[in-house]
């Protein structure tokens, strides 16, 4: 089950990060992201060092205030935020065509709520890749929790380089994770290779819109601070990356931001105009209760220095996600289905 107190917040703030070196790791991360294009550069030259840092301070946040799956969802009205996201890894699992028995690669599988779920769902054998070492180990707690070892491990490694063998699985999907990589072609490449053929990757994609002007200032800030509050080294477009799949080469089947069809905006559970008791932890008042319970905790000295920094990212990056979607500018909800073509018979 994932933690539920502010102590079990508290004390998974810096991950694998030495609890004295919190502090530093927040100001290293936070220049990663200067306003400038060499800070952009750095970040996509360093991003395995970026991503493991913004994944290490800020874990235990995403786990208190949003479960065990890092992700956003389309909505029902009268559905709650929980179900909504295990109907969203449900659908994907379906649009896979994901059947009992096969071996399926969950891509950047952070502590792995949705490779539980869909392993639950379809009886598949799921493997998670993840180069944080802190989700990985708790991945595996939750693994031993839920008794589903034996179908569900992880490996640590970096998924723009894995360590499968060509052509090892009979499905492959990602959540929301390869918004991470530095190169979305070569990302998409490495996919590429270890799927085998005929068989189907599934994606859900951090992107900008065409409603993205990068000559607005206003639209370039509310970029900046969500790149800062996710660990991304940039934010694509949904045509980038089409193009990358491509020239992957992948057979694309179907794309659509599905964010646009949804009755209740993805942003919702962030937006603090809006208040849920089945989620009160992301409303302003939880956030305010977070906000001085973290304060408090790192006085004392039961949270490392340097957490109320990690909190006020996520704040802001919280806002300027409200801000993206109320703007339309920004999606997390980007989704294709592609297909590695069928190996062609030489003798035919």
């Amino acid at each position: 089950m994932s933690k539920s107190g502010t102590l079990d917040l508290a004390s998974g703030v810096g991950g694998k990060i030495e609890k004295k070196e919190v502090l530093s790791a927040v100001e290293k991360y936070e220049k990663y992201h200067a306003c400038d294009g060499e800070a952009e550069e750095e970040r996509k030259a360093n991003y395995i060092d970026m991503v493991n840092k913004y994944y290490d301070l800020a874990t235990s946040f995403y786990e208190y205030g949003w479960g065990e799956s890092f992700h956003f969802a389309p909505r029902w009205k009268g559905e709650s935020l929980r179900e909504s996201i295990k109907r969203h890894e449900h659908f994907l699992a379906l649009q896979l065509g994901v059947k009992q028995g096969q071996k399926i690669l969950d891509v950047g599988c952070g502590i792995g709520g949705p490779l539980r779920e869909i392993a639950k769902f379809s009886g598949a054998y799921v493997t998670g890749i993840n180069n944080n070492e802190y989700q990985v180990a708790r991945g595996k707690e939750l693994n031993r929790i839920g008794g589903i070892d034996n179908t569900c491990n992880y490996v640590k490694a970096d998924f723009m380089s894995m360590p499968f063998a060509d052509d090892s699985f009979d499905g492959i999907f990602a959540i929301e994770a390869t918004c991470h990589a530095p190169n979305v072609f070569d990302c998409y490449k490495e996919i590429f290779r270890v799927l085998k053929p005929g068989q189907y990757f599934a994606n859900y994609e951090w992107c900008v819109t065409d409603f993205f002007d990068p000559n607005n200032s206003n639209h370039r800030r509310i970029k900046r601070e969500v790149e800062l509050g996710n660990g991304l080294p940039d934010i694509r477009s949904m045509g980038e990356c089409m193009e990358a799949l491509k020239h992957a080469g992948f057979e694309i089947i179907w794309d659509k931001d599905i964010a646009i069809d949804s009755p209740l905006p993805w942003y919702l559970p962030l937006d603090k105009s809006h208040f849920s008791l089945s989620n009160v932890r992301v409303t302003a008042f939880g956030r305010f209760f977070t906000r001085n319970m973290v304060k408090i905790l790192e006085r004392v000295g039961l949270a490392p220095e340097g957490s109320q920094k990690v909190q006020a990212i996520l704040e802001q990056n919280a806002d300027a996600l409200v801000e993206g979607g109320k703007e339309g500018i920004f999606t997390p909800l980007y989704f294709f289905l592609a297909r590695k073509p069928a190996a062609i018979d030489p003798l035919t």
